[in-house]
């Protein structure tokens, strides 16, 4: 990378908290120019905080940033921007119904008359085409009045990434004006084939001397194409260095904090599994529990490309995989919310099918009405009720599982996370399905909540539940499951007995 080469950013001892919270701890890094650096982390560990510092979203509690040799404080994306400082975002942030040009130059629209808002519509499309041109080595694969709706999730990353480098200012001829670019998870929803072609792009504006920081789990990604590396692990930098020198064992083991054998909860990890499969009933086990669902070459719109499995009842299938892979998309596909493009599900349960939504908040709950109507909602319940019948149903499942509240009457939005978990939990047993397609039940709730929530979770398995677990947090997937398969790039890997993965080698798997 050329060692001697003055950094274009330096960050020093940046600190961040929110409230008594703290979230960057005395951060340090050094980006050089025309170069890749690769920011990695599990989730929580500060990356976005850090980058929102950077973008200008939020403002740090202490450090020093330079760029370029000058003191660097934005107090707004704008003024990241007018720095040069732009971002990809990892959600595709594109209108669909406007064309390219259009997306390209949003927010930034060269006017010809600029107190009556009349668009200089020729500056516009040569401003685009000068950034498209930057972003592919063919012009012409991305037309300039194709609507962006029309283009495939590849091309729309690179019209992502031309509005990004737009944004950040083209000189006359057309050259970057744009400094540091930040990617974030830029291949999570791309093929093997269309990261390729994009990290082609990204080594051209390497090349042309741009400075690229990379958010990424894709440690596969790193290697490839990063010159440094910087692991961030609750808050603090955590590694760093050259990929191509590092064991990937190594970054791992510096992104989890712990060694590569000591990543369970139990030490003994077939003791953990004995334990576990000796509370199912002989008739329940995964090895010869009755089958409720199967799913063979399950295809999504998007994702995932293709799913296969069997859950026998009473057992806890994982599903791990990096943002991006598919997880959700398989889950509400076997739910029947989404659209399935190829493959068969069959459903061999009488009581049905239930999903608890990763998007309590959303699409989980609603926030604003009772605990008791919660519970109550269900296209099953009698569409008209007395409703002393819902409080008391709803205090009775207060009571069955614990939840912190008032009462019945209490709004669900009044409720803390893990307790707003719990009520839609106890919408799904209340129904009492069979089969149940849980997403991130832990998300954004506290330690002692999250222990609940998966001790609830093995007892339904007990009691003869089938249960598909989807979860970012790789710990709970090794210490709940029964059996755990790995999505990756939208393609679901055979499971394998949960007794035989580690966090390490989840993450490796699922990154590789």
């Amino acid at each position: 990378m050329g060692g001697e080469r003055a950094p274009l950013l330096e960050v020093t001892g940046l600190a961040k908290a929110f409230g008594p919270n703290p979230v960057l701890r005395d951060v340090s890094l050094l980006v050089a120019p025309a170069s890749v650096h690769a920011l990695l982390g599990e989730n929580g560990a500060g990356k976005s905080t850090l980058a929102r510092v950077l973008l200008g979203m939020e403002r740090a509690d202490a450090g020093a940033i330079l760029l370029g040799g000058a003191r660097y404080a934005p107090a707004s994306a704008e003024e990241a921007r007018r720095a040069g400082v732009v971002l990809v975002p990892q959600e595709r942030t594109l209108c669909a119904h406007l064309t390219v040009v259009d997306n390209v130059v949003l927010g930034i629209e060269p006017l010809v008359r600029a107190r009556l808002g009349i668009r200089d519509r020729s500056r516009a499309r040569a401003v685009a085409r000068a950034a498209i041109a930057l972003v592919t080595a063919d012009p012409g694969r991305v037309p300039l009045d194709a609507r962006a709706g029309e283009l495939g999730v590849a091309d729309q990353q690179l019209v992502e990434i031309a509005r990004a480098l737009a944004q950040g200012g083209l000189r006359e001829d057309g050259r970057l004006a744009a400094r540091l670019l930040v990617l974030d998870e830029p291949t999570s929803s791309l093929g093997r084939s269309d990261a390729a072609r994009l990290f082609e792009r990204v080594g051209a504006l390497r090349d042309a001397g741009l400075a690229v920081l990379l958010v990424t789990h894709f440690l596969s990604d790193v290697r490839a194409h990063a010159d440094r590396y910087t692991v961030l692990r609750d808050g603090r930098v955590a590694g760093e260095g050259d990929p191509r020198e590092i064991e990937p064992a190594q970054i791992v083991r510096e992104m989890l904090g712990r060694a590569l054998d000591d990543t369970r909860a139990c030490a003994d990890t077939r003791a953990c599994a004995d334990t576990r499969a000796s509370a199912v009933p002989e008739e329940a086990r995964p090895d010869g529990g009755e089958v409720v669902l199967e799913a063979e070459g399950v295809s999504g719109v998007k994702r995932p490309k293709r799913a296969s499995l069997t859950l026998r009842r009473g057992e806890i299938l994982g599903i791990a995989g990096l943002v991006g892979s598919g997880r959700t998309e398989l889950l509400r596909i076997l739910a029947g919310l989404d659209p399935r493009r190829g493959g068969t599900v069959a459903l061999r349960a009488p009581r049905g099918i239930g999903l608890l939504s990763e998007d309590r908040g959303g699409e989980g709950l609603m926030l604003g009405r009772s605990l008791a109507e919660n519970v109550w909602l269900s296209p099953r319940a009698p569409r008209f009720a007395r409703p002393r019948s819902v409080l008391s149903e709803g205090a009775r499942w207060i009571e069955a599982l614990a939840i912190r509240a008032r009462g019945p009457e209490q709004r669900a939005g009044e409720l803390s996370g893990g307790n707003q978990q719990k009520v839609q939990i106890a919408r799904l047993l209340r129904e009492d399905f069979d089969v149940l397609l849980v997403d991130e039940p832990t998300r954004g709730i506290d330690v002692a909540s999250k222990a609940q929530v998966l001790a609830l979770l093995r007892d339904l398995a007990r009691a003869g539940k089938a249960i598909v677990l989807v979860s970012s947090q790789l710990e709970e997937l090794v210490t709940t499951c029964d059996r755990i398969a790995v999505l990756r790039r939208g393609t679901l890997d055979p499971p394998r007995p949960a007794s035989s993965w580690t966090e390490a080698s989840l993450l490796l798997e699922a990154s590789s």
